[in-house]
């Protein structure tokens, strides 16, 4: 293509700068992982993943009722959707595996997807996600985003919709589509890992055993108190203003806020927060040099796919009618490669935010576009091959109407959130 548009030069230059640019990303990316996985795992320490699973217990029983209540099924879905909720994507996996597995025990279809299945793979690959995307918000800051967490909002409104379309078709889709007879598997039948993806080595902490001491309590009581005496002082003043808006209180202070409740609920916990930030945070230093190879690749491949000029011809011949719907062509390779690989999809938003910039409309749409789905296709494969499942049966269509949804959202939440 380069060779045909006259534009061999700038591939030339895209060869070259397109991975050094994913190692620097890298790099800036670094120090965020660190510190906010460190917090993470100091809430995480404090009990905040089991209270959600408790919390989660009753809807899980409405969803699954052909799944016993005390069945390590249940248990194992619970701390999958509760690590999910909290952004902690790591250790949700092994639990989803071994979940898999354990409904794979009560499926009286082997190597078809049960009912069961297809319902938590569906809310696995549109969960709502309470906690900011960590990686989307580093790299809008890496980019120079004057607000790195203006995308937050527009991606829960966006997973919503995500999680409610994906459970609605799945819950409407099984009315249609029969059990299926049982399919061979073409591997011989070897004995289940019962551990697959080593579930029983993550551990999840419990918190205390006792309450926290009633000067202990008073003090994290009194922390909350008092910012929040001074987030209405500071509305007071915003409000007063010539120009009066709440959007800097919100921008300037989310982050810092988030930040202290991390630590509150670690105080509130007894946990050694120091400690536990440092243990926490060395998993950064491993997500970081895992992605590496990742982002080298696509971002090398992406840099050399626009400056040949083909991206250009791509998003000219679709903008006309992806416009029409509210999606600029500049965001429409994101939105088609989101379901279909995690790293893909991040280093083509990195490009995106690079060439568009991280503030403009299009940029605050494919960060928002990040988080409102999940690598849909991966997951499914993975998940469904830890049970050795065949025949997915309506599975990939509820997953993928749950990521239309997302996708739709993100882009009418961005719609009315930044214009």
């Amino acid at each position: 293509m380069a060779a045909f548009t006259g534009h061999m030069e700038q591939t030339y230059q895209a060869i070259l700068d397109g991975p050094k640019d994913a190692v620097e990303l890298v790099i800036g990316l670094v120090g965020g992982m660190v510190f906010f996985l460190g917090l993470m795992n100091v809430a995480r320490e404090a009990g905040m993943l089991a209270w959600l699973a408790r919390r989660l217990h009753p809807v899980m029983r409405r969803l699954f009722p052909d799944v016993p209540a005390d069945h390590p099924a249940m248990s194992a879905m619970i701390l999958n959707i509760a690590a999910n909720l909290l952004g902690l994507g790591n250790a949700a996996t092994p639990f989803g595996l071994k979940a898999m597995v354990e409904l794979r025990s009560l499926n009286p279809r082997p190597g078809v997807a049960s009912d069961s299945m297809a319902l938590f793979l569906a809310i696995n690959t549109s969960s709502v996600t309470l906690m900011p995307p960590l990686g989307t918000m580093l790299v809008r800051e890496a980019a120079g985003s004057n607000d790195p967490l203006a995308f937050w909002i527009p991606t829960l409104i966006a997973t919503t919709c995500s999680t409610l379309a994906a459970v609605g078709a799945c819950l409407l889709l099984r009315r249609f589509w029969p059990p299926a007879e049982a399919v061979a598997s073409v591997e011989p039948e070897a004995v289940d890992d019962p551990d697959p993806g080593g579930a029983a080595e993550v551990r999840i902490p419990q918190g205390p055993t006792e309450p926290a001491s009633p000067a202990r309590r008073a003090l994290v009581w009194a922390i909350a108190a008092a910012l929040l005496v001074a987030a209405v002082l500071e509305a007071q003043r915003l409000l007063a203003a010539p120009d009066p808006s709440l959007r800097p209180l919100v921008r300037a202070w989310l982050l810092p806020l988030l930040v202290a409740f991390f630590l509150l609920v670690g105080l509130s916990g007894r946990v050694k927060t120091y400690e536990a930030a440092v243990a926490g945070g060395r998993e950064g230093l491993d997500v970081a040099v895992r992605i590496v190879p990742f982002l080298v690749v696509i971002l090398g491949a992406v840099a050399m796919f626009r400056a040949s000029g083909a991206l250009d011809l791509l998003i000219g011949a679709l903008d006309p009618v992806t416009t029409a719907i509210g999606i600029p062509g500049e965001a429409l390779p994101m939105a088609l490669l989101r379901p279909l690989s995690g790293s893909g999809a991040f280093g083509v938003m990195s490009e995106i935010l690079k060439t568009q910039g991280p503030d403009s409309f299009v940029g605050l749409l494919v960060s928002s576009f990040q988080g409102s789905t999940e690598t849909t296709f991966y997951v499914l494969a993975v998940y469904f091959g830890a049970a050795r499942i065949r025949a997915g049966r309506y599975t990939l269509a509820a997953c993928l109407a749950g990521d239309v949804a997302g996708i739709a959202g993100a882009t009418v939440a961005c719609h009315l959130w930044f214009r």
